[in-house]
């Protein structure tokens, strides 16, 4: 895959703890400039970003993040004012509280609810997989296929890791096939960037790619 092709694949984004609006520009500008997969950005900035770019670009935004933990008709909210707002996707995080719990069938109920909301645009949904054992992600899986989510997504970056490769062919084997998958968190290297690739994702969620991949290398 060339330079050109791995920006493709880029939702480039900006979801530190102190986020500035010079730094939703220059992430805009750039994810423009190299035709990224979308931008990924704070809920409170989507508005703006979505009147001064218009259909420039993807905007992408986070909800129940980076915890998950807030009720399922928060998240609801927080997904539909997205979306109004202009967010044509939605990376969510799944309640981890449930999971350890065993409350599988309220992981995918909250996922199927949230879908339903955000309609035919694209939900993400964030396992976390730092804190998973195998058979718990292996039910995720189940559950992100059950309730029609379009992708599964690794990690929200603020965890005690982020994606694995080992977790990325799991992810392949136990997901359906209209199910695709995000990989981020921790991914700042040309080598990293290239391996998730050839692991077959769909999507990898960074803020280091146009820097590693910038106009000098196209």
């Amino acid at each position: 895959m060339n330079h050109k092709n791995m920006l493709n694949l880029v939702d480039h984004t900006a979801l530190g703890a102190v986020t500035e609006w010079s730094d939703i520009e220059q992430l805009c500008s750039e994810a423009i400039q190299y035709n990224t997969a979308s931008v990924c950005i704070p809920p409170s900035y989507v508005k703006r970003v979505s009147e001064k770019y218009g259909n420039k670009l993807a905007v992408c935004t986070v909800i129940g993040f980076p915890l998950g933990y807030s009720t399922k008709e928060t998240k609801i909210f927080e997904a539909v004012e997205a979306v109004k707002n202009g967010a044509t996707e939605i990376d969510m995080v799944i309640n981890l509280g449930d999971v350890k719990n065993k409350d599988f069938c309220l992981v995918t109920e909250e996922i199927k609810s949230i879908k339903e909301a955000v309609g035919s645009n694209i939900l993400k949904v964030i396992v976390e997989t730092c804190y998973l054992s195998e058979e718990e992600k292996i039910r995720l899986c189940e559950c992100v296929t059950e309730a029609g989510a379009d992708f599964i997504k690794t990690s929200t970056g603020f965890g005690t890791s982020g994606a694995q490769l080992a977790d990325i062919e799991l992810f392949k084997k136990h997901t359906g096939k209209n199910v695709r998958i995000k990989a981020a968190g921790g991914i700042r290297t040309k080598e990293q960037f290239e391996a998730f690739a050839a692991a077959g994702v769909h999507r990898i969620g960074a803020s280091a790619a146009v820097k590693l991949y910038n106009h000098d290398n196209l």
